[in-house]
């Protein structure tokens, strides 16, 4: 499929792709100017897209027409269709519990049963549009980074996402060393920034909405030059601007709240992929913390 024939469904909120997720799958497919405009784009994403032609090529040192092309490519038939997807985008990344009630859904379900086949039907297209959305590359330079870093690694998450954070955590230490999770109050996380470097990760979990303590917070390790893994959901946190590797989840479900089951199995593939990368110095890691259990 090429980036045109993926852009003609973006710009939704439910399964179909977003224009983020198009321009990630089919960023091999453009020229080196319309990379810088692609990557401009989802380093401010998505207001960036809501400039002018003009300020937007300013920004991604490009000229006009590479943003045209770029958004011709996407497959919109202008820049003012392109605006209108990027805006109804925006509109569900600020989605309040409130907001999500008034967005129009399947009809209403009747009885237990109904209900519960509804949320199971949505939770795994969750799923599946999730790993079908997934860069194999980001995926694997993810599992890379994990595998080979050398220092140490923090995992942070944001309200309802610090569970994930330290499952993720849990899992990793297990099948390496210098995993850290933190924790508590945004005080607390500062102390952590003294001895982050470049030879250290941090992988953070957000979704909507954003916490804006997790994006300073992050911002600050960003400029220790510590690599960044951000898992966030299709619409991508502010987080992503400093991020070397993103991946991203559907969260949508017919509720007022948001699901982390794909993100969670996002977590679970990279704790999977990441224990086979290790496996010679991971199996005797948790063969020894099998024998602490019998002892």
């Amino acid at each position: 499929m090429t980036m045109a024939t993926r852009g003609q469904k973006t710009g939704q909120t439910g399964g179909q792709e977003t224009v983020a997720e198009a321009i990630r799958a089919g960023l091999h497919e453009l020229t080196a100017t319309e990379q810088k405009a692609a990557r401009t784009l989802l380093a401010g994403y998505p207001v960036t897209g809501l400039e002018t032609v003009a300020e937007f090529a300013r920004r991604a040192s490009v000229s006009a027409p590479t943003i045209l092309r770029f958004v011709a490519k996407l497959g919109f038939d202008s820049y003012p269709d392109f605006q209108r997807a990027l805006r109804a985008e925006l509109n569900a990344q600020l989605a309040t519990p409130l907001a999500k009630r008034d967005i129009p859904q399947q009809p209403a379900a009747t009885g237990s049963d109904a209900f519960l086949e509804r949320f199971r039907s949505a939770l795994a297209d969750n799923l599946a549009q999730t790993f079908a959305h997934l860069p194999g590359g980001e995926f694997e330079a993810t599992v890379k980074l994990v595998a080979q870093t050398r220092g140490q690694i923090y995992v942070i998450g944001g309200r309802f996402t610090d569970g994930l954070a330290r499952y993720l955590s849990a899992h990793l230490r297990i099948v390496r060393p210098g995993v850290i999770h933190l924790a508590g109050q945004a005080d607390n996380w500062r102390d952590q920034l003294l001895d982050m470097s470049r030879k250290d990760l941090l992988i953070v979990f957000d979704i909507r909405r954003y916490s804006d303590d997790l994006a300073r917070f992050t911002a600050a390790a960003a400029k220790r030059n510590a690599p960044i893994v951000l898992l966030t959901d299709q619409w991508l946190s502010p987080i992503a601007a400093h991020a070397r590797h993103v991946l991203a989840a559907r969260v949508a479900a017919p509720s007022n709240w948001d699901s982390t089951v794909a993100i969670l199995g996002l977590a679970e593939a990279l704790v999977a992929a990441t224990t086979e990368a290790l496996w010679e110095s991971a199996r005797p890691r948790i063969d020894a913390l099998e024998r602490m259990r019998e002892g």
